[in-house]
């Protein structure tokens, strides 16, 4: 018998309980994956948090897994061709990642590299599809200095390692204590808070093209409005009202045009990680029985790094 974290209720994390769930076998284009890593993501809680409609209870919880194949389906092929049981794989766009084992669509499995561990595989593809989002809506490229707000985080990390991939210039809000992170993923730090326009203008004498805005506060939209003239070259992840108020770009994984942007770009992303291109740096893990309490150490909202669950 499997075991699986639901949300039987709106709000806090008191709504989050560790139930059993039915072991049953994969049908045809699905496939059974043993857990070794679930991905943690500020949208498992973010979700629960401010949900409303009563139909969707309870909520299956997780979006990103990685582990081990322990059956498919008939006729069916994994997204990277092949699959059989005991392959490694990493599977995204999921719903119940938070479970010791899961049956998805095998259109969502890929073969994991065996360079990539499964924490790193678990926590690739929901921050690095978002990132390449952020990137391609704003149209950088080699040559382009933009601007980063939220540059130590999660999607911040690999916004800065794609981007150097274009060869694209980045400067990089964070706190100071972040700026080495910043500093060792390819960006230029500056200081959010008080004077941060200046600080730009200073870090970026000749300007910033585009501002990919992953925080969401006034500060930063503010600032990304000051700078960059064209405001189909900006974008948030995180302050859709300011974008619909300022005429700016806002993205979001639920958006037909994002899940399909986010979808075609997977199988790319894991190549550039299989091959040491983009790191996925892990803080910590905690056991799958404890997630109650690692989503409360992630709602801190300065792990370090990313986050993951081990049935």
């Amino acid at each position: 018998m499997a075991v699986k974290w639901i949300a039987q209720d709106f709000g806090g994390l008191d709504v989050f309980t560790e139930v059993e769930a039915d072991d049953l076998p994969p049908g045809r284009g699905e496939v059974t994956i043993e857990i070794r890593a679930a991905g943690m993501n500020p949208a498992d809680y973010k979700h629960v948090a401010s949900g409303s409609d009563r139909s969707l209870l309870p909520v299956q919880v997780g979006y990103e897994i990685a582990g081990v194949i322990r059956g498919i389906g008939p006729d069916t092929t994994i997204a990277s061709g092949g699959g059989a049981v005991g392959d490694e794989v990493l599977a995204f766009r999921v719903a119940g990642g938070y479970a010791s084992e899961l049956t998805v669509p095998a259109a969502d499995v890929f073969a994991k590299p065996a360079s990539l561990g499964f924490p790193e595989a678990a926590n690739l593809l929901l921050a690095g599809s978002t990132a390449a989002e952020m990137l391609d809506v704003t149209r950088v490229t080699a040559g382009d200095t933009i601007l980063l707000h939220g540059a130590s985080g999660a999607v911040g990390v690999s916004v800065l390692q794609q981007a150097a991939l274009l060869g694209a210039t980045v400067i990089g809000t964070a706190s100071e204590k972040s700026f080495e992170v910043v500093r060792r993923f390819g960006g230029h730090p500056v200081a959010y808070g008080d004077g941060l326009e200046q600080r730009v203008r200073d870090a970026a004498p000749n300007g910033v093209v585009a501002a990919l805005d992953a925080v969401g506060t006034d500060e930063a939209v503010d600032v990304s409005l000051a700078l960059v003239d064209d405001r189909q070259r900006i974008v948030t992840i995180a302050a859709p009202g300011r974008a619909e108020a300022d005429g700016f770009r806002a993205i979001a994984g639920a958006r037909p045009q994002s899940a399909a942007f986010r979808n075609g770009v997977r199988a790319r992303l894991i190549d550039l990680a299989g091959s040491g291109r983009l790191v996925v740096p892990i803080a910590r893990t905690w056991p799958l029985d404890e997630a109650r309490e690692a989503l409360e150490f992630l709602m801190d909202q300065h792990p370090g790094g990313k986050l993951a669950l081990i049935p």
